[in-house]
């Protein structure tokens, strides 16, 4: 079974976490993509700390020793996804900098040249 505790501090954290993305969304700091996930994810912590069944059974048929550790584990490996897709994101962003940086160099410099042969 899943301790009290660690029910507990989940249902905290989704009802924190569900307050800073409301707060997010609302001064338009957010997308509202990136506000969906931290919403569904609040929301299966919720569920597994009201149904601490689901995590036990899920620990048990992966070989678990605990639903802490398979809780815990999850986690952990959501954060990592995430991590990984906003690096995802980011070197796109990046790329596409450097791009709209060259276009807005390469423009000014044949203004420049169209402004020296007049």
């Amino acid at each position: 079974m899943l301790p009290l505790p660690l029910r507990a501090m989940l249902i905290l954290g989704a009802i924190l976490a569900l307050g800073v993305v409301a707060k997010q969304v609302k001064k338009d700091k957010i997308l509202i993509e990136d506000a969906v996930f931290w919403v569904v994810v609040a929301a299966v912590f919720v569920a597994l700390a009201l149904f601490p069944g689901i995590a036990i059974t899920l620990a048990y048929q992966l070989g678990f020793m605990s639903a802490s550790n398979f809780v815990y584990l999850a986690v952990i490996v959501l954060l990592l996804w995430k991590v990984f897709t906003n690096s995802a994101e980011i070197s796109r962003l990046k790329a596409r900098i450097n791009e709209l940086a060259q276009e807005v160099a390469l423009s000014a410099l044949d203004k420049r040249d169209a402004d020296d042969k007049k």
